[in-house]
């Protein structure tokens, strides 16, 4: 599945070691300001090469913009974004041909598919999400029009919740030949009240579902999340007074439908899988082997995934606004 939303449906193609990978994206209003610099910054956030801590990989990830604007403005037609790649070293994962990696997804893409891109992952490679947040970041430019805002936080790596504390867990860990994962967290602010379809097109369960979709995510929680199970209901419950909510342990969404309040979630990002350490495995023949994973890999991919998260929950809640729109005015017009 390669296309994501209802109304703000975006398509995404290519994989990490192709010539270019990018989006398609219908349904995009007609007359949003949209340069290739409104695009430009997100990508830059997730481009890799950026620091010593992250995958040597160059590329420098320059977005066009080849259909869907004119004369600085979008004009309502699919509207097409693409992102040429210029640095894949493809034979270095030449003798990971017939070997799956753990904790990829050699193994699942082989057997659904029974044929699979070795190079770098192919299409379930974290390179696939530079698609995303091209997408993303027009479905963030058309939020702000609206006053919502998306942002995010690092939370913790590794258990460490400060900055020369995080930094440290990833030197250690690339030091040692290995990876570490962390928290994030992302915030939508802004965010009007209605928002979501209950039942089965529950806000949260979307949300969710979006973030779940990102490669490395292993857990989300909205508001309090997992800590609710730990409250009485009297101290969960968010009461309310002539100023509205008294607090905000829902995140922003009761009953599968936006409140007005902060929408606030938690993912949990594994390690890198990708690490140099010795690990047992399997061959194509289903023989024992052992592997050591070489290539330019992050230790630790959280930085690389806050701009992703935010792209998808932008993604998600543009989308849910527009559909609102149409019961909006379904109800105007009714009640003329």
């Amino acid at each position: 599945m390669n296309t994501f939303g209802r109304n703000f449906r975006i398509t995404t193609f290519g994989e990490s070691h192709g010539p270019a990978l990018g989006a398609v994206i219908d349904g995009c209003p007609a007359g949003v300001p949209l340069e290739t610099t409104d695009i430009q910054p997100f990508l830059n956030r997730r481009r890799p090469g950026r620091t010593p801590l992250a995958s040597p990989r160059k590329e420098e990830d320059r977005v066009e913009i080849l259909s869907g604007v004119f004369e600085g403005r979008t004009i309502g037609t699919p509207l097409t974004m693409i992102i040429y790649s210029t640095d894949a070293q493809s034979k270095e994962y030449d003798e990971l041909k017939e070997v799956f990696r753990p904790g990829h997804a050699d193994y699942t893409y082989q057997k659904k598919y029974g044929w699979r891109d070795h190079r770098g992952g192919g299409r379930s490679s974290g390179r696939e999400t530079v698609a995303r947040v091209a997408a993303g970041a027009l479905a963030a430019k058309c939020l702000t029009l609206k006053g919502i805002v998306i942002s995010s936080k690092i939370c913790s790596i590794h258990g460490a919740t400060t900055p020369d504390g995080m930094e440290e867990e990833i030197r250690k860990a690339l030091e040692k030949g290995d990876s570490v994962g962390g928290i994030l967290e992302i915030r939508a602010t802004g965010c009007p009240p209605g928002l979501g379809d209950p039942v089965f097109g529950k806000l949260d369960a979307i949300i969710a579902g979006a973030l779940m979709g990102i490669g490395g995510v292993k857990g989300v929680e909205i508001g309090e999340g997992f800590q609710a199970a730990t409250l009485f209901g009297s101290e969960n419950n968010d009461q309310m007074g002539a100023e509205g909510f008294l607090t905000n342990h829902a995140g922003g969404v009761l009953g599968g439908i936006s409140s007005g309040e902060d929408i606030i979630i938690r993912i949990a990002v594994k390690p890198t899988p990708s690490i140099s350490r010795p690990q047992r495995t399997l061959n194509i023949d289903n023989k024992e082997v052992t592997i050591s994973v070489k290539g330019r890999h992050d230790p630790c991919i959280v930085p690389r995934v806050q701009p992703v998260a935010e792209a998808m929950l932008a993604l998600t809640l543009f989308d849910a606004l527009l559909e609102q729109q149409k019961y909006q005015n379904f109800s105007r017009d009714i009640t003329k």
